[in-house]
C-alpha cells in the first residue's frame, strides 16, 4: 500500500548520519574488584509504550513518522549541533531526503557502491574475542556470599579491549573522563574521612564518585580495602539509601557485570521488564553482547539465553535469542545491491502481502550491519513509498515491535534513541528512576555529550534541567555531577 506523495519523485541521495551511533570500548584493562553486593533495583522497565511504536514527545503516528515537538533535529557532532536539514512532518521535503523525521546526522561519506552513502564509524569488521585474554575463565567467582545471600555479587576480571578499533569511539564522546594524576589511596582515604564518624560527608562522595572512570573507581574500591581492612561497598551501603545508593552502587559496578546484573534483575521473580531486556540487548556491540553473557553464567550461575526463552515467549523471544548470540555482521562496508534486495524482501514480508513473514524481519535486522540496515532502510523508501519503522509499526505490536524499532532507531541515530528513553523516564506523574540511572551510568563514558545534544533538540530542555526538576537531593547533585550543564 502506497503512501500519497512519498518519497517525492527523483528521491535523493541517503543523508548519512554521523559517526554518533557508536559504541565505546570497556574500560581499559585492569583487575576489576567487584562489589559485595548490590540491592534490587526496582521497577527497571520503560514506560509503556503506545500501541503506535515508540512514542517522541507527542507519540509517533503509525503512518505518519516520528515527529517530536519542532522536528527533529539532526545528529550532533561533540563541538556542535547542525539543524535539521530538512522539514517537518513524514514525508521527505523536496529539497532535502530523509527518515520520517527522526534525529538524523550529517553526511559521512564512504566507497563501495556506485552512490555515496553514509557510514557510521564504530562497527568493528573484525572477528571478536572468543576469551579473556590469556584463556582465562571470565569473571571467576571469588566473593562469599553467605553474609549476604539477597544481593548479586561479582568479583574480579581482567579485560583487554585494547584490539578494538578506534572507530568504535571516534565521533562520540562521554561527560567522564579518566581523572588526571589519579591517586586511588588518597581518594580511598577522602571517602572512609566522608563516611567517619557522625554524618556522612555526601558532596566528598559526590565529588570524587562523577569525577573518576569506571577503571578509576575499581582501583578506589581495591586500595581502599587495602588500607583499612574495609568493603567500601558495605561502607557505601551503610552510610547511602535510596536512589542515592543505588546510583553509586550502579557507578562502582563494572559496565559488563551492570550489563548482565541489570538482565537477570529483570527477568527475576514475577513478570519480566521487557524494555530492559530490549535496551541491553538491541543496542550493544557483539564483542559487548559475548562479554555480558559469560558474565551472566559465572556470576548467576544460569545461561542467559535459556532464562530468556522461559520469560519470554513467540516472536519476541526469537528476537531476544538472535541478539544474545552476538554474531551481526559488523563490516563497515555496504552491499548497495544486498540493501535493495533485502528492502524488496522486507517489503514482500510485509506491506507486500496479506499478514507478514515474521521471521523474514528477524533474519534481516538481526543479521545485518547498522550501516547496511541504514542503506537498506534507504531503498525501502523507494522500493515501498514507506518509512520502514512505519511499516514495522503496521505489521507488529508489542515486544517484538518495541525490540525491532530499536535496532533501526540505533542504525539511524543511538544518540536520538537513549535521549527518547531518558525523556520517557522522566515524563508524566513519577520518574522511572531505573532507568534514569541505567542510562545515566551506562552512556556516561561513550557518548553522553551527544545524548544531551540530542535531548535539546527533540524536547527544547536541557537534559540536566529535565533532571534538576524530577530528582531531588544528594541524588539530583550526583545525577548532575555525572550529566554536567
Amino acid at each position: 500500500m502506497s503512501y500519497p506523495g512519498y518519497p517525492p519523485t527523483g528521491y535523493p541521495a541517503f543523508p548519512g548520519y554521523p559517526p554518533a551511533g557508536q559504541e565505546s570500548s570497556f574500560p581499559p584493562p585492569g583487575q576489576y574488584s567487584y562489589p559485595s553486593g548490590f540491592p534490587p533495583v526496582g521497577g527497571g522497565a520503560y514506560p509503556p509504550t503506545p500501541s503506535s511504536g515508540y512514542p517522541g514527545a507527542g507519540g509517533y503516528p503509525g503512518a505518519g513518522g516520528y515527529p517530536a515537538p519542532g522536528g527533529y533535529p539532526s545528529a550532533p557532532q561533540p563541538g556542535g549541533a547542525p539543524s535539521y536539514p530538512g522539514g517537518q512532518g513524514f514525508g521527505a521535503p523536496p529539497s532535502g531526503a530523509g527518515f520520517s523525521g527522526y534525529p538524523q546526522a550529517p553526511s559521512q561519506s564512504y566507497g563501495g557502491g556506485p552512490s555515496q552513502f553514509p557510514l557510521p564509524g564504530g562497527f568493528p569488521g573484525g572477528p571478536m574475542p572468543s576469551q579473556y585474554p590469556g584463556g582465562q575463565s571470565p569473571y571467576p567467582s571469588q566473593i562469599n556470599t553467605e553474609s549476604l545471600p539477597s544481593y548479586p555479587v561479582f568479583s574480579s576480571v581482567s579485560v583487554d579491549y585494547s584490539s578494538e578499533p578506534a572507530s568504535m569511539t571516534q565521533g562520540t564522546q562521554g561527560t567522564i573522563q579518566p581523572a588526571a594524576n589519579f591517586d586511588a589511596m588518597r581518594d580511598a582515604e577522602i571517602l572512609r574521612k566522608a563516611m567517619k564518624g557522625f554524618g556522612t560527608d555526601e558532596q566528598a562522595i559526590v565529588d570524587v564518585v562523577a569525577n573518576r572512570s569506571n577503571d578509576q573507581r575499581q582501583k578506589i574500591k581495591a586500595a581502599f580495602k587495602t588500607m583499612y581492612g574495609k568493603d567500601l561497598i558495605k561502607d557505601l551501603k551503610s552510610e547511602l539509601s535510596g536512589n542515592m545508593e543505588e546510583l553509586i552502587l550502579a557507578l562502582f559496578m563494572p559496565p559488563t557485570y551492570y550489563d548482565a546484573w541489570s538482565l537477570q534483575n529483570a527477568m527475576k521473580g514475577v513478570g519480566t521488564q521487557e524494555r530492559v531486556l530490549i535496551e541491553i540487548l538491541c543496542t550493544r556491540t557483539n564483542q559487548e553482547i559475548r562479554e555480558i553473557v559469560r558474565c551472566y553464567q559465572s556470576e548467576f550461575g544460569r545461561d542467559l539465553e535459556k532464562d530468556i526463552r522461559s520469560d519470554t515467549s513467540g516472536h519476541f523471544e526469537r528476537l531476544l535469542v538472535s541478539m544474545c548470540q552476538g554474531n551481526r555482521d559488523e563490516n563497515q562496508n555496504v552491499n548497495h545491491q544486498l540493501a535493495q534486495e533485502d528492502a524488496q524482501r522486507l517489503y514482500q514480508a510485509g506491506e507486500g502481502k496479506l499478514g507478514t513473514d515474521e521471521s523474514c524481519f528477524n533474519m534481516i535486522l538481526a543479521t545485518r550491519s547498522f550501516p547496511q540496515l541504514k542503506a537498506t532502510m534507504e531503498a525501502y523508501c523507494r522500493v515501498a513509498n514507506r518509512d520502514l519503522l512505519s511499516s514495522v509499526g503496521r505489521e507488529f505490536s508489542g515486544s517484538v515491535e518495541s525490540g525491532l524499532k530499536t535496532i533501526l532507531q540505533c542504525a539511524l541515530n543511538r544518540p536520538a534513541f537513549f535521549a527518547e528513553r531518558l525523556y520517557h523516564s522522566m515524563k508524566g506523574a513519577g520518574t522511572d528512576d531505573s532507568t534514569l540511572v541505567r542510562i545515566v551510568v551506562t552512556r556516561s563514558e561513550i557518548d553522553l555529550v551527544q545524548i544531551k545534544q540530542m535531548f535539546s533538540q527533540m524536547y527544547q530542555k536541557t537534559l540536566s534541567k529535565r533532571i534538576a526538576s524530577d530528582t531531588s537531593g544528594d541524588y539530583r547533585r550526583l545525577l548532575l555531577a555525572i550529566v554536567g550543564q
